[in-house]
């Protein structure tokens, strides 16, 4: 009888960073400029690279692609929580909860292998720059972008189909600003040890392997780099992978620490922080960090500014 009268829940109420409501209007204003840099400094450099003939190699259209993911990520996650600031219903259904996280979780796992992929190029163009335009060919980076997108399509919808077998009906009540799936976890009816099982292992199997990729690329990329005598083209070299370092070193930080390294127990507000810094920090720091260090892209910048 009890379970017949248990009423599943089919509607969420996101209760966002805080409830102070004096807090709500500036926080808005913050993360709605946060959001409007974060997609003109991503949307633009995706059209810079297009607009240009110049930038059309490998290099720079795995970096629209990782560009892509940044504007994705960040889409996924914001624009509710600017609603919600301003909004004193903060209800979001069990299909919108579910979309949010599978725009989330493809958009993330596809930067992980980007940023693998991005790293594997400069393996190849710093330690066999002859061999560079045959072992990088256009045609192989489209197929690689392809891949990588591809996979986190797929990753994200395994965990969103596992999502479906869940009930809810403890409680409807989400302590966070989106539908974070761990979060969902804490208040299922369904015993959600599979969920969690598969959560940990697919993320840690992910970010080691892509991490393992990036690092294996960057120490043939160092020794080579160490080895050049040529004291300019070897700033310009880690310059390059420098940008490419401080992005890795930022984006996996923060999602080891929140999947992987769940086990430990970070508090609340630790869990909050992590999530706003790849949702939404990464996304808007990325274009900068591999945009203002390059001359390529500075000169396409500036050849339109004249025009």
């Amino acid at each position: 009888m009890e379970e017949e009268n248990t009423t599943l829940v089919t509607e969420f109420v996101l209760m966002g960073l805080t409830d102070r409501p004096g807090l709500q209007v500036p926080l808005f204003l913050v993360f709605l400029v946060i959001y409007l840099i974060t997609m003109v400094g991503n949307l633009g450099l995706i059209a810079l690279i297009w607009k240009d003939p110049h930038l059309h190699t490998p290099m720079y259209l795995f970096l629209s692609s990782l560009a892509m993911a940044d504007a994705s990520t960040s889409s996924s996650v914001t624009p509710k929580m600017l609603i919600n600031f301003l909004s004193k219903n903060h209800k979001i259904s069990l299909a919108q909860c579910l979309t949010q996280f599978y725009c989330f979780g493809s958009s993330a796992t596809t930067e992980c292998f980007l940023l693998s992929v991005m790293a594997y190029d400069r393996y190849v163009a710093i330690c066999n720059p002859l061999l560079y335009p045959v072992m990088m060919s256009n045609s192989l980076c489209s197929q690689l972008i392809g891949a990588s997108y591809l996979v986190g399509f797929l990753h994200s919808a395994i965990h969103v189909g596992l999502l479906v077998r869940l009930t809810f009906c403890k409680s409807n009540i989400i302590h966070y600003f989106y539908c974070e799936i761990l979060q969902l976890f804490k208040i299922s009816c369904t015993d959600p040890t599979v969920n969690i099982s598969l959560v940990l292992i697919f993320s840690a199997i992910i970010q080691i392997f892509t991490f393992m990729t990036i690092i294996i690329s960057y120490c043939y990329v160092i020794f080579a780099i160490l080895k050049k005598k040529n004291e300019r083209g070897r700033s310009k070299a880690f310059s390059t992978c420098g940008a490419h370092l401080l992005s890795v070193s930022l984006f996996y930080g923060t999602l080891f620490l929140m999947y992987v390294h769940h086990g430990s127990g970070p508090t609340e507000d630790k869990e909050k922080m992590y999530s706003l810094f790849y949702t939404i920090i990464i996304p808007l720091l990325n274009p900068f960090i591999y945009s203002l260090r390059n001359k390529e892209v500075i000169g396409t910048v500036r050849k339109i500014m004249k025009k």
